[in-house]
């Protein structure tokens, strides 16, 4: 990915709830955004993913921040407990990047995945959540940018 003649403001809110799976999620994510240039502002931590919109929002309302990642792992179990959480934090997070007008990446895990294969996604939900919020607020500021358009503009 090409880095940005502007710097990035990144807010991270990530789940305790399965700890040995977030903590490493959010280490790659503060790494992965070191390396694409873009500032981490803060990082808010929640009991679990469930709690994630709330924080996020806040985060949109407090922190002047160009995007936030979302980060956290949706284990299956016995029930469907894990489909609603996913289905209804992935709802609402859309929801805020929408009302808000600036990118909520979906870093999360799950749902139906089993521990083995969130381990395995670790890196990847992570560095995908960090390169998406990047490159979207990166092309939103070029969108903003714009000025009278008389042919066609490709944003990437």
């Amino acid at each position: 990915m090409k880095m940005q003649e502007s710097s990035i403001n990144l807010g991270i809110v990530v789940a305790d709830f399965n700890y040995d799976i977030t903590y490493l999620m959010l280490q790659k994510a503060i790494s992965h955004a070191k390396f694409l240039r873009a500032n981490v502002k803060i990082v808010f931590k929640v009991p679990g993913s469930y709690d994630i919109p709330l924080a996020v929002k806040k985060i949109l309302e407090k922190v002047d921040v160009d995007a936030v990642v979302t980060l956290g792992a949706v284990i299956r179990g016995e029930t469907k407990h894990d489909e609603i959480i996913g289905s209804q934090t992935a709802r609402l997070i859309a929801d805020l990047s929408i009302q808000h007008g600036k990118p909520v990446t979906l870093g999360i895990i799950g749902p139906g995945a089993t521990h083995e294969q969130a381990v395995e996604r670790i890196e990847e939900y992570a560095n995908r959540a960090v390169e998406s919020a990047v490159k979207l607020a990166l092309r939103y500021k070029k969108l903003e940018s714009l000025g009278d358009i008389k042919e066609t503009v490709y944003i990437e």
